[in-house]
């Protein structure tokens, strides 16, 4: 895995602090989908456990997998009984047990490429459900995102991370239902966006943007200044667009 990928377990108590949950839509669209009773899952990259509350709190028996300890230690102290942790990148996973649903919340970018689907095809019971989603942050004024671009460019031009199979932004079907839809292993492909507005202090932003991979990965003394520099140009209060890009699959039958 990349060291932005594992970055994360030196900040597990701000990231379950500053990144926000998911929304009841998103498990409803994920079960409308599904079309019958999910009582097993298995999620990918867990983190802190943000999606993994969602869908065990429906009673679904979930698997949370995560490779970083302090993520991992963060994550169970947040979650129900019916939550089975296991510290483990989604390549360590062997084959076994298959569950009717696996799905991973803005994580699944950080698996190696080759073999991806047939590995996830092979966790899903036939017929079984794939889902991934999340999507990012992004300042709602123009001009207090260009004041925060032009902060933050001498050290780190962009935050995001680019689509993992060069799928440019406007195209219709985003990454990974791209790649799902160029699959045998899978079937039935969609794409929904569930539209999501955050307001938060500037304070909360900054202590988001902590929890950002590119960030993370700066050397300490650079990032506190990109932070201070942040600070001076932000308002009291920012608006974000966080929007849920879902993708939705179904495992084929013949896979």
């Amino acid at each position: 895995m990349s060291g932005r990928a594992l970055s994360f377990g030196g900040v597990a108590e701000a990231y379950e602090r500053f990144r926000p949950g998911y929304p009841v839509e998103l498990l409803e669209m994920v079960m409308a989908y599904a079309g019958r009773p999910v009582r097993t899952a298995l999620e990918i990259g867990a983190g802190t456990g943000k999606a993994t509350r969602l869908f065990a709190r429906r009673g679904i028996a979930v698997t949370a997998t995560e490779p970083d300890g302090s993520m991992l230690a963060e994550l169970r102290k947040h979650v129900p009984a019916n939550v089975t942790t296991v510290q483990t990148a989604f390549e360590g996973l062997r084959p076994g047990e298959r569950y009717g649903l696996v799905y991973a919340a803005a994580a699944l970018h950080w698996t190696n490429p080759e073999g991806r689907w047939p590995r996830v095809a092979a966790l899903l019971e036939p017929g079984g459900v794939f889902a991934s989603f999340g999507g990012p942050f992004r300042l709602t004024d123009p001009a207090v995102w260009e004041a925060v671009h032009a902060a933050r460019a001498p050290f780190l031009e962009s935050d995001e991370i680019p689509s993992p199979d060069g799928t440019p932004p406007g195209h219709e079907m985003q990454w990974p239902g791209s790649e799902l839809q160029r699959s045998e292993s899978f079937t039935d492909v969609r794409q929904t966006v569930i539209e999501r507005q955050v307001t938060m202090t500037a304070r909360d932003y900054v202590g988001q943007l902590s929890t950002v991979s590119a960030y993370l990965v700066l050397p300490a003394s650079v990032r506190d200044q990109v932070f201070d520099r942040i600070r001076q140009v932000l308002p009291d209060t920012v608006e974000m667009t966080s929007d849920i890009t879902v993708h939705l699959a179904r495992r084929n039958h013949e896979a």
